[in-house]
């Protein structure tokens, strides 16, 4: 930015300047951003996520090549009034609801937000009862709309039978769990225990410990520098600590490694997959990876490309796939052996709204089969999804919880309906003034 800055420009182009970075620096982006608009600079800001396109005074929507949006993002956000929707006291079952409510013909989307389903639905229709749901308990309440309701709302359209119709290359198909329905277990599949992991002088990580059940989603979030990446590094074996434990599905990381490793899958941050073989070169390579051979091997590829539709793509190089399908193939090459316990380092950076609902559609259908799964991100709006958080600062663990219980705890009578953003950064101002006092 500095740099973009040096001529004062009188038009300033920002390519996705926020992929990647966390709540806190990304605030200060705003406000130096806000502040050169009040020089008088001109600001194109170009973003997958909708929170921020609902800071800008226009907005440009851009799909398959096409504008199909244009003005601010309140006149957008105000044509899916009255279609927002909250369902509240799923509990556990709330994903099995979310699978239920996005096959019902009047649902246009569903996503996890904390304890409670979001819905949107179709213009005129009347939103569904927990028995049309599944579950009697639940209890569905009117939701102030968002910009990204109204996102998805363009994007996607049902016909009557309530199949999805196809406005473009991104589309949304979701993927629903299988019959059975398993919760987070009091058996322990992924634990630390007083992990530490020093670089010289300096403490990385300084003595985090948590425990994460099977069937359960554990995000691990926090300022860049802070320590979060060092600690999913050490909890995925890519990194020793200097003390402290770790267990993967029963295993040491590092006294039985390889045992614990073929226990594992891992999704890295960026697109780390041989771009210049095939998407069958790179699905059998690496199912020989992981000790698939023979039937085994033709099995799992056969799967995965099944479930993620990956099969009109087996002969193209992945390095030429749309930016979803690359996703796609990553995820697919860090499950086809089935792991019991999957790690994802920020999956969806950058990636458009409906490819991320699908992403974490697939998600959802795994931990429904028992996967545990361990995720780091810094879209907040994602961490939704997690049954609980770990928030790491300064190299320690300074909160744990559900997205809920973070929220509770930054509630005040002035941040009335507080967002797991707005937790995030209260949270880590509190730690800060802690460790000010004398």
């Amino acid at each position: 930015l500095a740099c973009a800055l040096l001529s004062t420009p009188r038009l300033l182009l920002l390519d996705e300047p926020s992929a990647g970075v966390d709540p806190l620096s990304r605030r200060e982006l705003w406000r130096m951003v806000h502040h050169l608009v009040g020089q008088g600079i001109g600001v194109v800001w170009s973003t997958a996520y909708l929170d921020e396109a609902e800071r800008c005074a226009a907005v440009w929507l851009l799909n398959a090549g096409k504008l199909l949006y244009d003005g601010p993002p309140r006149q957008l956000t105000g044509r899916v009034e009255g279609r927002t929707f909250l369902v509240q006291g799923a509990g556990q079952n709330r994903r099995k609801v979310l699978a239920e409510a996005l096959k019902r013909p009047e649902v246009l989307d569903g996503v996890i937000q904390g304890r409670s389903i979001r819905l949107v639905l179709q213009e005129k229709a009347n939103p569904p009862d927990g028995a049309a749901l599944g579950s009697d308990s639940v209890e569905v309440t009117a939701a102030t709309p968002r910009f990204e309701d109204a996102f998805v709302d363009l994007l996607t359209r049902k016909d009557e039978g309530g199949r999805m119709k196809d406005e473009g290359e991104n589309r949304l198909n979701p993927v629903h769990p299988s019959s059975f329905i398993l919760h987070p277990s009091e058996e322990v599949v992924v634990q630390a225990h007083e992990l530490t992991k020093q670089f010289g002088d300096f403490t990385a990580v300084d003595r985090i410990s948590f425990r994460i059940g099977r069937g359960e989603i554990f995000g691990l979030l926090g300022p860049n520098g802070a320590g979060k990446s060092t600690t999913f590094k050490m909890m995925c074996g890519l990194l020793r600590p200097t003390s402290g434990l770790a267990h993967v599905a029963g295993h040491d990381l590092y006294r039985a490694a390889g045992t614990a490793r073929a226990r594992l899958g891992y999704m890295a941050q960026k697109f780390s997959l041989y771009g210049d073989l095939s998407v069958r070169q790179n699905l059998n390579f690496f199912a020989g990876v992981y000790g698939l051979i023979g039937g085994r091997r033709r099995e799992a590829a056969a799967r995965v490309t099944a479930v993620l539709g990956l099969g009109p793509y087996l002969d193209r190089n992945a390095g030429d796939l749309p930016p979803g399908y690359k996703q796609r193939l990553s995820l697919a090459c860090a499950v086809m052996h089935e792991p019991a316990v999957l790690f994802l380092d920020e999956p969806t950076s950058g990636v458009d709204p409906l490819t991320r609902r699908e992403f974490w559609l697939h998600i959802n259908a795994m931990i429904e089969r028992g996967v545990t799964v361990m995720v780091t991100t810094h879209f907040l709006d994602e961490a939704e999804y997690c049954d609980r958080i770990g928030l790491v600062y300064r190299g320690r663990l300074i909160a744990e919880g559900s997205p809920d219980d973070l929220k509770d705890r930054v509630h005040t009578d002035e941040r009335s309906e507080p967002t797991l953003e707005d937790a995030f950064i209260a949270l880590v101002s509190e730690d800060d003034k802690v460790r000010e006092q004398p």
